[in-house]
């Protein structure tokens, strides 16, 4: 009796993934628990293992495609079993030729389309048709069975035809330039001189969707301030050896973490995140620490239950997290769940940016450059008599992204501030 290979479900909130590269090929040989496929879900590849030994008799799921969780995607068995046959094709809807044609509206917010009405649609299909204003029947499903998947919708957007007031499509948004890739690249579509076009893989096409999602979903505002970084530095330099001895590179990061945890517990707005029924304060904090994975984009592990953990369990989970996300063996829950975000992006030389939210969270921290600069500071003798003088101390600038449907002005610089004095009053 053939064995089937379906889609699981990678995590809690995981419904779907899309297949990467598949290990084997058609007839090929397989033990069980061998790898047999790579599937991506929100950024993090999994390799998923054959649960049978035998041959590879059918691939039901080309590379790049996206299918729900419990989709058939292979059998394995003996050669000469017989495989199912893949699920058939519905037939195709006559096509649209005008938008007064169609007579089914968009699901409104809230308002889930049925499957009586378009075949199952994911939640993250009927998110993008909210905020995008689509109308799902005009996209034409790719997925098993027919299935509109995230991909699909994508691509749509991608081919609808630009307004003045849309924000530019993803295609727009990834185009070669000379100014991103060096002389001699430019831009290839509608042209026919050289060019070069780099092909989306499902990284890059998560953070695009993700980072469009994110400026057209929440109004951002950003606020900056700087930290004096002396009391950090010098307890750093006094610890390194003994978190070393633990196994644990104790790096500004973690300062950084517990610094936030100090500021969400202060000003616990910013640990929310907006709904149509109203703001939702989280009881935990959940810091998501942004990590670098080069020229394939950062991804974002959560550390959970951030507010129980010391500086050594912070750095412990720094480095464990950023380790992994590197070697690529996160699991799908560890990249789900966050309720902060920060991006340490001064690691790169840079001194302040403007982060971009990571929904559907109430705002994300970016960390400058450590640089030594010249600062004026005040100093009081015995008498209470004030002195300015000048000095020469590791600075840092903080800037706070955060959404405006739940923050003021004033309580994001509450939380800043809280942050800048942590940092700039840390303990012996």
């Amino acid at each position: 009796m053939p064995t089937r290979v379906i889609m699981p479900q990678l995590g809690e909130s995981v419904v779907e993934g899309t297949v990467t590269r598949w290990l084997k090929v058609e007839g090929d040989s397989i033990e069980e628990f061998e790898a047999l496929l790579e599937v991506n879900t929100d950024k993090v590849d999994t390799e998923i293992p054959a649960p049978a030994s035998g041959k590879l008799l059918k691939l039901y799921v080309p590379e790049g495609t996206t299918v729900r969780a419990g989709t058939l995607l292979a059998v394995i068995g003996q050669q000469g079993e017989a495989v199912p046959e893949a699920e058939a094709e519905p037939p195709q809807a006559p096509p649209i030729t005008s938008a007064a044609a169609v007579t089914t509206p968009v699901p409104a917010a809230g308002v889930e389309p049925t499957q009586a009405d378009l075949g199952f649609i994911s939640p993250v299909v009927a998110r993008l048709a909210r905020e995008h204003n689509l109308d799902l029947h005009q996209v034409r499903g790719t997925g098993v069975g027919g299935r509109i998947t995230k991909k699909d919708v994508l691509a749509h957007m991608e081919s609808r035809p630009a307004a003045p007031w849309e924000s530019p499509s993803l295609g727009e948004l990834f185009r070669p330039t000379e100014e991103v890739f060096g002389a001699g690249v430019a831009a290839s579509a509608g042209t026919t001189g050289a060019g070069e076009l780099l092909q989306l893989d499902a990284v890059r096409r998560a953070i695009a969707e993700h980072m469009v999602r994110s400026k057209a979903t929440s109004p951002h505002v950003t606020t900056v301030m700087e930290a004096d970084m002396r009391r950090v530095v010098a307890h750093r330099q006094a610890h390194r050896e003994a978190f070393d001895r633990e196994g644990v590179n104790l790096t500004y990061t973690a300062y950084f973490a517990a610094a936030c945890v100090s500021g969400l517990r202060a000003v616990p707005m910013v640990n929310a995140s907006w709904t149509e029924q109203g703001i939702r304060l989280h009881p935990q904090i959940h810091l998501g620490i942004a990590v670098s994975l080069g020229e394939q984009g950062l991804i974002v592990p959560v550390i959970k239950d951030a507010g129980q953990k010391s500086l050594l369990g912070l750095a412990q989970a720094l480095g464990d997290l950023a380790g992994r996300a590197r070697a690529r063996k996160l699991q799908p829950d560890e990249v789900q769940g966050g309720t902060f975000t920060i991006t340490n992006h001064g690691v790169s030389g840079s001194l302040f940016a403007t982060p971009i939210i990571n929904q559907p969270q109430a705002g994300i921290l970016g960390v400058g450059a450590l640089q030594k600069r010249v600062v004026a500071v005040e100093s009081r003798d015995a008498a209470g008599t004030v002195t300015d003088s000048i000095a020469i101390r590791p600075m840092v600038y903080l800037t706070l992204t955060f959404d405006h449907r739940i923050l003021d002005g004033a309580l994001a610089d509450a939380f800043l501030g809280k942050v800048v004095e942590t940092l700039q009053t840390w303990g012996p």
